[in-house]
């Protein structure tokens, strides 16, 4: 009777011990469960923030390169966040972190607003002080075209006037000339009945040319082609020169002037042959030429 009281005490015993056992591993398995749900939160909880701050970044990536220049505020504002999501991927899961975190994600959205549209403001201003220096630049190039335009006008006017001021010769003769004994000069065709040479231009009338005095340049030519006269050597301002038989002075007063002057002649008599005279300007513009023979 003893031994079955205690066979059925024991079996009480291990009935209670099967069933705290049960509650323990119930409860264990229910924590696990719990923690495993906690943990699954955490890590999608842990993703949507890195997911917010990554976006958060591109959006100020893309601003960035919109943005005309690079703007520093954006540029230190970008790299702070990507701190923050490096900061996330590695720390260890917990409600109160991923609560800050999801705060500072707020807090960075709203600065976000804010530098972008001082970005824009700034932006605004660039783009209006860029137009005003577009329509500044168009403005000065019309104007330096213009002042192209009137160096070009005044250069050509300048030319004009320089060229209309220019004297010329209207008429132009050569006379072999004998001198007789009552000193009368008569025209001839023979070399050694020429004592000189009388070479007479007529200069035709110029209202703006400048008024005063003046020298023209005779150079004659034998028939080898040399400079008859002392020979004497002028050169103009531009460079270029010739060797004439002599210079004739004259006073010019805006109307037509008759003038004439004297080559006389060489050591000996004046040779056979064609010869050639020419009469320059101050300049050495070539106003004329003529030709003649001697026999």
């Amino acid at each position: 009777m003893t031994e079955t009281k205690s066979n059925n005490g024991l079996k009480v015993i291990a009935g209670l011990l099967g069933v705290i056992l049960l509650g323990v591993i119930i409860y264990t398995v229910s924590l696990y469960q719990d923690k495993q749900k906690n943990t699954a939160l955490l890590t999608k909880e842990k993703e949507l923030v890195v997911e917010d701050l990554t976006s958060l970044k591109s959006e100020y990536d893309k601003a960035i390169l919109e943005s005309n220049a690079t703007n520093e505020e954006l540029v230190s504002a970008r790299d702070n966040i990507a701190k923050y999501i490096d900061s996330v991927k590695t720390m260890k899961s917990d409600i109160a972190s991923l609560y800050r975190y999801r705060k500072q994600v707020g807090i960075l959205t709203k600065e976000r607003e804010q530098l972008i549209r001082k970005v824009d403001s700034l932006t605004r201003s660039n783009t209006f002080l860029a137009m005003q220096r577009d329509s500044t630049y168009v403005e000065l190039e019309k104007q330096t075209v213009f002042n192209d335009s009137l160096v070009v006008q005044n250069t050509q006017l300048a030319d004009v006037v320089e060229k209309g001021s220019t004297l010329n010769l209207s008429k132009f003769n050569v006379d072999a000339v004998k001198e007789r004994n009552s000193g009368k000069l008569v025209s001839t065709s023979r070399a050694k009945s020429t004592d000189k040479l009388k070479v007479c231009f007529t200069i035709a009338d110029n209202v703006i040319a400048q008024a005063g005095d003046r020298q023209f340049f005779i150079e004659v030519l034998d028939p080898q082609g040399n400079v008859l006269g002392e020979s004497f050597s002028k050169t103009s301002d531009s460079g270029a020169s010739v060797t004439y038989s002599k210079g004739t002075d004259f006073y010019y007063e805006n109307r037509a002037l008759d003038v004439c002057d004297f080559i006389d002649k060489p050591v000996g008599d004046f040779q056979k042959g064609n010869y050639m005279v020419n009469v320059y300007d101050n300049g050495l513009k070539l106003l004329g030429t003529s030709k003649f023979q001697l026999k």
